[in-house]
């Protein structure tokens, strides 16, 4: 904001303008030896400019209060400036960051389902080669216990009427 305008107030003379306008008044109305005394009373102009010089004071006061606040609003404008500045750049991390656990998310979904695969084929594995090894033949149909309590005997018997004949 200029020096010396402020928003929504009526704009006043600055007190050298107003001074320069006392001084000009005074050079047109001379006072001359010749001519008589001003009609009005000497005190009262006396009272005037005093509180003329109070007014002139408090707006320079007022001023440079002006000043200062429009300093500090300059320094919170750059401020608030490079906080925008730092927020875009976290907004970019940020962003760079949600597309990352998205890929590391779809890759976790993947793996999961290959876990669950290598646990079916592990367990398919194992019971192939437990089957490998015990070399056995699986009747089925069959009650369990019909064999009896022993099956040998009768295939000794039968081996020895083949001997016989």
């Amino acid at each position: 904001m200029p020096r010396g305008k402020t928003a929504g107030k009526v704009p006043c003379k600055p007190p050298r303008q107003l001074l320069f306008s006392e001084a000009l008044r005074q050079q047109k109305h001379p006072a001359t030896a010749d001519s008589p005394p001003p009609s009005h009373n000497t005190m009262s102009d006396n009272t005037e400019g005093a509180s003329m010089d109070r007014i002139l004071q408090e707006i320079s006061a007022v001023g440079r209060k002006l000043e200062g606040m429009d300093t500090a609003m300059s320094a919170l404008t750059a401020e608030t400036r490079s906080m925008r500045l730092e927020i875009a750049g976290f907004q970019s991390q940020i962003s760079g960051l949600n597309h990352r656990v998205a890929a590391v998310e779809s890759q976790v979904v993947l793996q999961t389902d290959r876990d669950q695969e290598l646990l079916y084929l592990r367990s398919k594995l194992t019971d192939l080669e437990d089957r490998s090894r015990r070399n056995n033949v699986r009747f089925l149909g069959f009650p369990e216990g019909i064999e009896g309590t022993d099956i040998l005997p009768a295939r000794h018997a039968s081996q020895t009427s083949r001997h016989n004949i």
